[in-house]
């Protein structure tokens, strides 16, 4: 498998205590006593309450943990149970700084990559904003009566009922420092305050779930969907004798290529900087059959997709009983609203 770098987007340092890391660890340090600091001022003075459940997502590590996929699931979730579901999200790497609701014809340099993938797998409202609180405002007026903050969990302005942290359950914390001498954006202490943290598995590169007694998923393969005409191809062996280049742009690229290898898949990658604007020179190379990427890679590709162009198609498949307690603590906080009124 020939393997082409563009850029690896995780220091290297970040996974182990070296050189590296302990040569900003002073940075570190000042980075970390402004986080205690910000968490503190937050405690003091309240984020904004705005009478609908927030449920917020995130992690306390720089880098992709899995947390979109666990949205979408969210999403359909709450729905599922009743819900008029929002989606907020600050749509890193926009070029648009307007408070938007995205739509149909949305673009990713108007409202994000990862913002527009689950509204397209969604339909539901999806608002993105600077501001968390102004974009939580206006899901509200579009008639929803509980929020997903994606992202959210260091945006203290908007004030939670729930808090989900996702960990990579292969990468976890890194070296343990904070940014920028490791992918820490708050210490691992944090996670006694939340409510849920679920494990992202990486099922693809040997992780057994068999004995794990937690909360967490990992993501079922579907299949290959065409990025032209729109058609899923749930037959891998079709992939199989094929001249594949296989592109990713994401916080986390090796878990993607994990997986095709698992598929039995031979293939060429090229790795770029997550939320990265695709070109067409980013493709071809004139020996490629196949272009595959991931669904969040896809969205930033509508335009330049020919015949040969397909994304991995997956779907989270959860362990544990996480879904039955969330709904349970959220049927909880309705029902206290409704004594309390």
């Amino acid at each position: 498998m020939k393997v082409t770098l563009v850029k690896l987007l995780l220091p290297r340092f970040w996974y182990r205590r070296g050189f590296s890391s302990y040569l900003l660890a002073p940075l570190a340090f000042i980075y970390g006593i402004a986080a205690i600091c910000r968490r503190s001022y937050y405690k003091i003075f309240r984020g904004k309450k705005l009478g609908v459940p927030i449920v917020v997502v995130g992690n306390i590590t720089v880098g992709g943990a899995g947390k979109t996929p666990l949205v979408i699931h969210l999403v359909n979730l709450l729905r599922g149970d009743g819900y008029r579901v929002g989606v907020v999200s600050r749509g890193y790497g926009r070029k648009n700084r307007n408070t938007l609701a995205v739509t149909e014809g949305s673009l990713v340099a108007d409202v994000g990559d990862e913002p527009l993938l689950i509204f397209n797998k969604t339909k539901a409202v999806v608002v993105v904003g600077k501001h968390r609180v102004d974009a939580a405002d206006v899901a509200i007026s579009l008639g929803c009566n509980v929020i997903i903050s994606d992202d959210g969990l260091q945006h203290y302005a908007l004030e939670r009922d729930v808090e989900i942290v996702v960990v990579d359950h292969g990468f976890r914390f890194g070296n343990g420092f904070y940014l920028p001498a490791g992918p820490l954006r708050e210490s691992v202490a944090r996670l006694r305050t939340v409510d849920f943290i679920i494990e992202n598995f990486n099922t693809a590169s040997g992780i057994s779930v068999d004995n794990f007694s937690g909360d967490g998923f990992w993501l079922e393969v579907l299949g290959f969907r065409n990025m032209s005409h729109g058609t899923l191809c749930q037959d891998i062996d079709f992939f199989r004798d094929k001249a594949i280049h296989a592109v990713a742009a994401i916080g986390r690229p090796e878990k993607f290529f994990d997986t095709l290898d698992t598929l039995g898949l031979s293939f060429r990658k090229s790795v770029f900087p997550d939320h990265h604007e695709f070109k067409v020179g980013d493709f071809f190379s004139g020996t490629e059959e196949m272009v595959v990427m991931t669904e969040k890679d896809s969205v930033k590709c509508k335009v330049l997709a020919r015949e040969n162009f397909w994304c991995l198609e997956v779907k989270v498949h959860m362990v544990g009983d996480f879904d039955l307690r969330l709904l349970k603590k959220l049927r909880g906080y309705n029902l206290e609203k409704q004594n309390f009124n």
